[in-house]
């Protein structure tokens, strides 16, 4: 049985398979006479049917254990609250250098599950995970799990660090002896097993990652530790390393316009990822864009991280006013706003870049859009 409480769900595919679909639904009477609830990670535990499901006795599975279960290829896990994607990709450019066979899942867009019959036996699978998939994991064990870094995100969701943090170390916790963690270096206890492999900013790396920011260089620093686990040879991670121009989203030069850098970083929707594109650019004048919807952080490391070299702020969306109590800037409400504002007062050399430090939902679907949002509107400037 498929349940969703959306009512506007193309649900064809599923009822040509024989599964049942609720839609519009969540009574608790759903789960009679079931014995396994697999939960999309964008459901929270505190949602009616997840929380009936465990009052009852339920196992609750996350999709990345159901698509675990499913497939007996070597997966090597990427978490972390910063750079998963980046680093996701990076390494599958890194396995295609080698010309090993490798699937890139997750977090990324791509479910796990839908793997399962795609790919060959002999396939890597590189596979983000965020803390919403690995909550609710069961015996889900990769070969090579990577941490990337630890910083304040989800509160609105997991409500404190120490359950933040939890969720994200669940990546070890099902390892043994004949596995990899990688981690950053000085990097605390972690649960399971595994070897442990530590990694940091200042690490001799086989060629220089073409994609700027100290951030950038511990990712491909995590990305080297892991590949060299998996057994790939130093000349194909320096050839994935040159290669790799980076993702959308993330300090993606959209266009240059009269001199001045129009940058999208909607991906950095935590304050952490907001600092990392700042101090990428601190040598630069910039004209940054904050704001959106509540994660529930601390503003203020993002106001520490605002120097003199940044030009103008603009503000926007649900937080621009709580912002605005720790960051002198400009009401622009919305993002159309804030890029014309920004570009109005960008000279030659300078950068406008989108880096919201929050979520998207206030005014958007989610990052993705947003960021399309703003890739229009800075190739509709004159």
């Amino acid at each position: 049985m498929g349940v969703d409480r959306r009512e506007d769900l193309d649900t064809g595919r599923l009822r040509q398979a024989g599964v049942e679909v609720v839609l519009g639904a969540d009574e608790p009477e759903l789960l009679d006479g079931v014995d396994l609830l697999v939960k999309s990670p964008g459901v929270p535990s505190a949602a009616p049917l997840a929380a009936a499901a465990r009052e009852r006795g339920v196992t609750i599975w996350s999709e990345v254990e159901l698509g675990f279960r499913l497939l007996d290829n070597p997966i090597l896990g990427v978490t972390g609250t910063n750079g998963k994607t980046t680093t996701s990709e990076l390494l599958g450019e890194i396995f295609r250098a080698a010309d090993r066979d490798v699937a890139v899942a997750g977090n990324v867009g791509h479910p796990l599950t839908a793997l399962d019959g795609a790919i060959g036996a002999e396939s890597w699978v590189v596979c983000e995970l965020s803390s919403f998939q690995l909550e609710d994991i069961d015996t889900f064990r990769p070969k090579i799990a990577v941490l990337l870094n630890l910083a304040p995100d989800h509160l609105d969701r997991h409500e404190t660090l120490d359950d933040y943090r939890a969720a994200k170390l669940r990546i070890f916790e099902n390892q043994t002896a004949g596995d990899v963690a990688v981690v950053p270096r000085g990097f605390g206890p972690i649960p399971g097993d595994a070897a442990r492999i530590e990694f940091g900013l200042d690490d001799s790396l086989p060629a220089e990652p073409s994609i700027p920011g100290d951030h950038n260089r511990e990712n491909a620093a995590a990305a080297t530790a892991a590949a060299r686990a998996a057994g790939i040879p130093d000349e194909a991670i320096a050839a994935g390393l040159a290669r790799f121009a980076g993702v959308p989203h993330r300090l993606e030069l959209i266009r240059e316009v009269d001199g001045v850098r129009f940058v999208n970083d909607s991906k950095a929707t935590n304050v952490a990822a907001a600092v990392r594109a700042l101090e990428t650019y601190a040598g630069e004048p910039v004209h940054v864009i904050l704001g959106g919807s509540s994660k529930g952080e601390d503003f203020a490391p993002l106001a520490a991280a605002v120097g003199p070299n940044v030009r103008s702020v603009h503000l926007i969306g649900d937080e621009a006013a709580r912002l605005r109590e720790l960051i002198e800037g400009d009401l622009d409400e919305t993002l159309d706003r804030a890029v014309a504002h920004a570009a109005s007062l960008a000279a030659a050399g300078d950068v406008v870049l989108l880096s919201p430090a929050c979520a998207s939902y206030d005014q958007f679907r989610n990052f993705e859009e947003r960021g399309e949002a703003f890739r229009r509107i800075v190739e509709a400037l004159p």
